[in-house]
């Protein structure tokens, strides 16, 4: 029966999500889980890829399982051989052409930032400037929305068949007194282009560039024209959404 399979894990042990040949990965931890438990090679395909140190709150992957008469057996064994920078949160049977990247209909990340010394959260999060302008990072994001060209925000020589994203929100968010996340959702994203965007954008809250600068960048379609890529630890895969499949609600996987 084929299976999602709703995944959270902390991205600093691994180097990204998709196997590596010399390279641990989270895909290879799961699918080494997976035998254990089944005594059989369990192949997964995920919804897209993480880069190395990057953060999921949800990772969708699917795989084609035997016929289970306790799923929730099976979930605390794989569980409990994934190690503990890992969570299988649900494993749910869903229709045998269920795809988890084809069938994506948008993502979702999320990038952490803090303005003020925080032990608890440095680890998850980006020490910012108190001087950020983030009024100013907004509206140079909400320049970004629509169908366009990021070919300026990707990482060179990928293997992407098109560099055309139709992105659908990307706000900065304010939590409390000196903490904020961007949000930003797309039917797809380039390599690094996450982290290309909250660089540029911080430009302009640095003053280096305007807002309406942005779109010079868009329209350069050069890697060279957009800010530096931001650090990985502070990035995370947020969610992933489907027409047919919503994920079981789990408020422990709302970390931040």
């Amino acid at each position: 029966m084929r299976c999602f399979i709703d995944i959270a894990f902390r991205g600093a042990a691994f180097h990204g999500w998709q196997r590596q040949p010399a390279d641990t990965s989270v895909q290879q931890c799961l699918e080494e889980a997976f035998a254990k438990a089944l005594r059989m090679d369990v192949p997964l395909t995920g919804a897209g890829r993480t880069d190395a140190g990057v953060n999921a709150r949800r990772m969708v992957a699917h795989a084609d399982l035997p016929d289970i008469a306790d799923i929730a057996a099976l979930l605390r064994a794989v569980n409990a051989m994934a190690g503990t920078d890992i969570a299988v949160r649900s494993i749910t049977p869903v229709h045998p052409d269920a795809h988890a990247r084809f069938d994506a209909t948008a993502r979702t990340y999320r990038y952490y930032a803090h303005t003020a010394r925080n032990p608890f959260v440095r680890h998850l999060s980006w020490q910012a400037s108190p001087t950020l302008d983030f009024d100013a990072m907004n509206q140079a994001a909400a320049l970004l929305i629509g169908r366009r060209d990021f070919t300026s925000f990707a990482k060179l020589h990928s293997d992407a068949r098109t560099n055309i994203c139709d992105l659908r929100h990307a706000c900065w968010h304010r939590i409390g007194t000196d903490r904020w996340y961007f949000e930003i959702t797309a039917d797809r994203f380039l390599r690094n282009m996450v982290r290309a965007v909250v660089g540029t954008l911080v430009e302009v809250g640095r003053g280096k560039m305007t807002p309406a600068g942005i779109m010079q960048v868009l329209d350069a379609a050069d890697r060279c024209a957009a800010g530096t890529s931001m650090p990985a630890h502070a990035l995370f895969l947020w969610d992933v959404s489907y027409d047919y499949w919503t994920a079981p609600s789990d408020d422990a996987a709302d970390v931040m």
